[in-house]
């Protein structure tokens, strides 16, 4: 997801009123109560009970806590929510994916019901009262657990097969829902949709896609849930990563490749109402550059991408950010990237979480291996059809709504098959000039 930069002129302002899902004003709320998150305070309203009810996921929190009244122990509690979480990110894909029935009504592309689903389950798991007793940080590791099976975090399987092209792909939950309840994230419906799936390169080399999602939550950021998922997949080894895409939602009608990331957090609220203003903080314990650099870019092939005929949305290779130029007081834009010595105010994709996931995976990608490909891809909005767009009497979906996600999801497909296709095209170059060059030494 993209924080819009405020801008001069009437184009900003016509620019801002089109892109409704990003507004930047949070909307003043009730506080949840004391014994759940802000998140899971938003289950009671209609819109989240719709999509689980349409969806046949509202039994998910229900049949989640009988399980937790069976558990007799820290140990079986640990074997059960882990199951749980990774049995939801399955059972969502598998819908996404046309398997198994699909519950109801409600569009098998929609993201929303894992969304709404899990916030059900985390929030028996955080009121359970087991007789054997349960400390906090016990409690603490069961969310993290149930957290990073349902989102796919920990089910990444690339395949070992060294003919097979290994690609990590990530999303994000639904965001902005104080404003409307009712948003879906197409970076997340692409997610559910790839997860597993295998696409063609060019030149008919099979290329796997692994996915998982991820919270819109400053803390869980700092406490290295990036960072986490995707090392053990771009370490060198047999199963290692050998391309990478972190998604979001951006503009308005667009795709945008974004060139270059920036270290700074610019304070917006997440989905715990939580604003953080600062440089962005990497966990210890990781593989990191040091010093800490102001600024990453991608090695994806965007050049290449933006020319394909990828689908119906154009894609933009976006350079701009802004920066505090080196010797200066004040924030100033810069269309083609940043200058030398500057500190990073916003990186091309904003300074929300879409910027810093970017930062984060490049970052690590620099520490760990330098020559993976990988980078960030900024989505279109997602928006209801006309007549569907007020969050009070609108509807939880309609035929627009559900026509432009799947457009966008296949249209991120379309864009990694081009990725997918210049890594192999770029590692059979390398390896005949290595071929001629031993050759050319042996003579």
């Amino acid at each position: 997801m993209r924080r819009i930069r405020t801008r001069r002129g009437a184009l900003v302002v016509a620019l801002l009123a089109a892109a409704t899902p990003l507004c930047l004003t949070a909307p003043a709320t009730a506080a949840a109560p004391a014994d759940v998150t802000v998140e899971e305070g938003r289950l009671t309203q209609t819109a989240p009970q719709e999509i689980l009810r349409r969806s046949g996921f509202d039994a998910v929190e229900r049949e989640f806590g009988h399980g937790l009244a069976r558990v007799t122990g820290y140990g079986e509690a640990r074997r059960y929510v882990a199951g749980e979480g990774r049995a939801l990110w399955r059972r969502a894909v598998d819908r996404a994916q046309g398997r198994g029935p699909d519950g109801g009504d409600l569009s098998r592309d929609d993201d929303r019901p894992l969304y709404w689903a899990r916030l059900g389950m985390t929030r028996q798991l955080r009121q359970w009262q087991p007789d054997f007793g349960l400390t906090a940080s016990e409690r603490g590791a069961l969310l993290g657990s149930l957290e990073r099976g349902s989102r796919g975090q920990d089910s990444v399987e690339l395949p070992a097969d060294p003919d097979v092209l290994r690609i990590v792909v990530t999303g994000f939950d639904p965001f902005q829902l104080d404003a409307d309840a009712r948003r879906s994230n197409p970076s997340g419906a692409a997610a559910l949709a790839l997860d597993g799936t295998t696409v063609r390169t060019a030149s008919g080399e099979p290329a796997r896609i692994e996915t998982a999602v991820f919270p819109v939550r400053w803390a869980d950021f700092a406490d290295g849930t990036v960072e986490r998922t995707l090392l053990p997949h771009f370490r060198s080894g047999p199963r290692q990563a050998d391309l990478f895409t972190t998604i979001s939602q951006g503009r308005p009608g667009r795709f945008d490749i974004e060139r270059t990331n920036g270290a700074w957090r610019g304070g917006y609220p997440d989905n715990a109402r939580e604003s953080r203003t600062e440089t962005v903080p990497i966990p210890a314990g990781v593989p990191t550059v040091r010093p800490q650099p102001q600024w990453t870019t991608t090695s994806l092939p965007y050049a290449r991408i933006v020319a394909a005929r990828t689908g119906p949305f154009p894609v933009v290779d976006h350079t701009e950010v802004t920066e505090i130029p080196a010797g200066g007081t004040g924030p100033v834009d810069r269309p083609d990237g940043p200058t030398p010595g500057s500190t990073a105010r916003a990186g091309g994709g904003g300074d929300y979480l879409s910027n810093e996931i970017a930062y984060r995976a490049t970052l690590l990608r620099d520490a760990v291996r330098p020559a993976l490909p990988g980078g960030h891809l900024h989505t279109p909005v997602l928006e209801f059809g006309p007549g569907n767009t007020d969050p009070a009497h609108g509807q939880v979906t309609d035929p627009d709504f559900v026509h432009h996600r799947i457009a966008i999801t296949e249209q991120v497909r379309a864009i990694l098959t081009v990725a997918a296709s210049e890594t192999v095209a770029a590692s059979e170059t390398a390896a005949a000039s290595e071929t001629a060059a031993a050759r050319g030494a042996r003579r």
